[in-house]
């Protein structure tokens, strides 16, 4: 009875061996592949799983998550032969464990030299100035080439950026005196076109403003042409409401316009812009007894053009006193 209890216990210990020597535990985000007697067999996925022990066996564990590969500085010859220093990153995730792990050696190695040897073909032939400001079109064709190179190893390649480019030293110096070339000329260019556009517009308002004189002129030109024309107007009805009034015997209105007329011709006299000394030929008392006999002429001809009458006087004129109109 002894010795069968240890032949019970061994082989207990034995079953609890194969039953652990079975079952596998994968981890969240790796993938295994399983061989049995040294060929691909199938693949584990993440959590509790179950194999034929001893004749099947864990091949390769393989990391399913996005990973990062940093790709090492090199120089590179643009096709405009100049020299540049360019590194970059490659981001990729493997999609297919059997794949990456039996179609390719040293899946990590291969990606990295693909990434370089593609880095060197892209911006290759590109020049200089459009390597350092089309980097975004630089990612795009790296990304579409080695994607495509990489599919077959069951990877996706999902991103590749350019970290630096870097040329050399007296090369940054001429661009950057060529920048401050470029700079200064669209400096000197907007100044030019400001000055131009200045003149224009001063030519513009000196248009304008002889514009807006010739139509004032204009204006005040018609406006004197109708004041002069309402003057005289005025000055015909006035000579011929004096007509009128001669004709209808008014001696005093007469009297009135020769001496207004007078003392206007005065009054232009000692106004003249031209005038500095006056000498009147008359005093002032002689000018109202010019205007009196002035006056006394006119009722002497107005009387001569009137028929006699009956008492043989002259018609009263207004000058006497008591007189009737």
């Amino acid at each position: 009875m002894f010795g069968l209890d240890i032949v019970l216990i061994v082989l207990l210990v034995l079953v609890i061996l194969v039953i652990f020597a079975g079952v596998k535990t994968v981890p969240q985000g790796f993938n295994y592949t399983i061989e049995r007697f040294g060929k691909y067999r199938r693949t584990l996925l993440p959590g509790l799983n179950f194999i034929v022990p001893f004749i099947d066996r864990v091949g390769q564990k393989l990391n399913m998550m996005e990973q990062v590969l940093d790709v090492p500085s090199q120089e590179v010859i643009t096709r405009d032969n100049a020299t540049v220093t360019a590194d970059g990153i490659t981001f990729y995730q493997v999609l297919d464990a059997a794949r990456a792990a039996y179609e390719v050696l040293g899946l990590q190695n291969a990606i990295l030299n693909l990434t370089m040897t593609n880095i060197r073909s892209v911006m290759g032939s590109m020049d200089l100035d459009e390597l350092l400001s089309n980097r975004d079109e630089i990612n795009a064709k790296l990304l579409n080439v080695v994607d495509a190179a990489a599919e077959p190893w069951g990877v996706k390649i999902t991103r590749i950026e350019i970290k630096d480019i870097n040329p050399p030293k007296d090369l940054v110096d001429a661009m950057a005196r060529q920048m401050k070339a470029e700079r200064d000329k669209r400096a000197s260019i907007l100044e030019a076109e400001g000055k131009r556009q200045s003149e224009i517009l001063k030519a513009e308002g000196e248009k304008q403003s002889l514009i807006l004189e010739a139509e004032g002129r204009r204006e005040s030109a018609f406006r004197d042409a109708e004041a002069r024309e309402r003057e005289a107007e005025a000055e015909a009805k006035a000579t011929q409401m004096v007509s009128k009034a001669i004709a209808a015997g008014d001696v005093q209105a007469i009297n009135y316009f020769v001496a207004n007329k007078y003392v206007e011709a005065f009054r232009d006299l000692a106004t003249s812009r031209n005038q500095k000394t006056l000498i009147l030929p008359m005093e002032a008392t002689s000018l109202l007894g010019s205007l009196t006999g002035i006056a006394e002429i006119a009722k002497a001809a107005f009387d001569n053009d009137k028929p006699a009458t009956g008492s043989g006087r002259v018609p009263n004129t207004g000058h006497e006193e008591g007189g009737e109109r």
